[in-house]
């Protein structure tokens, strides 16, 4: 078995609070490069980029990084249409949005494990960030095949099964994201409640009967209760021909 966790840190050093949550590997958003030995083995590379591409590039990315020796990695390399020379390079959409590794044990792949984050854009005054989850999907297609095993987690910013406050329009916009991974082969894996603790209090612009799992949980906080500032904050662990492996948490995935 191995396991996994996948965390927005949200630019926060937390690089030595990865080592106890008794994971072999972690997919992490937002996150900035490490200090030298904060890290057994981190995708990138601490001395390479650690942006996203943007106007302005943002000073934080995905990345993948080894936590134990009981698996190995083989980085995925991604990109740019620019600067790609061989014939074989996995070009992406946007850089810093995905990055990807070969999980390994005893010379074999097991499978292949993507960080993947959505970032929001803006049009008319309005947030989106579908279109960056569509981005996303297309990146991922070059890593798909009838016979091989991928998991993908991270934070989407989409929402599953409705729109905020009940916006039947964004809520069909969301569902093609969905609709398209499953079309791709990849299977949602939650998680959902009860699976996970629901928000209290409530969020005004989720319906009652949602599923979802508070995405942001502070140190102070009981158990039971959700933050609901970070509700946006959407975080969808994908699976395509479900590999051996079991999905742990920090700081909350929502999938419904």
């Amino acid at each position: 078995m191995v396991r996994l966790v996948s965390w927005n840190v949200a630019r926060r050093d937390l690089w030595a609070d990865l080592n106890g949550l008794g994971a072999d590997l972690a997919l992490l958003q937002e996150v900035r490069a490490p200090l030298a030995g904060q890290a057994l083995e981190v995708y990138p590379d601490v001395s390479g980029d650690w942006t996203t591409a943007a106007t302005v590039p943002l000073r934080f990315r995905t990345a993948v990084a080894r936590l134990s020796v009981r698996v190995g990695v083989v980085p995925r390399p991604t990109f740019g249409h620019d600067v790609a020379t061989a014939a074989g390079s996995w070009i992406v959409s946007r850089q810093g949005t995905v990055a990807a590794a070969d999980v390994t044990r005893d010379g074999h792949v097991l499978f292949t494990a993507v960080s993947a984050y959505a970032p929001w854009e803006m049009a008319a005054s309005r947030g989106y960030a579908d279109a960056s989850a569509h981005r996303i999907l297309s990146d991922l297609s070059a890593l798909m095949g009838r016979r091989h095993r991928l998991v993908v987690a991270g934070d989407w910013n989409i929402l599953r099964g409705y729109g905020e406050y009940g916006d039947a329009w964004f809520a069909k916009r969301y569902a093609t994201v969905f609709e398209r991974a499953e079309a791709l082969g990849l299977r949602i894996m939650g998680p959902e409640y009860p699976s996970g603790r629901q928000a209290d209090p409530w969020p005004e612009e989720l319906p009652l009967d949602s599923l979802c799992v508070p995405t942001f949980h502070h140190a102070q906080q009981t158990p039971a209760t959700g933050d609901a500032s970070a509700r946006l904050r959407v975080r969808i662990s994908f699976s395509g021909r479900s590999p051996d492996c079991s999905g742990a948490q920090r700081g909350g995935r929502v999938g419904a």
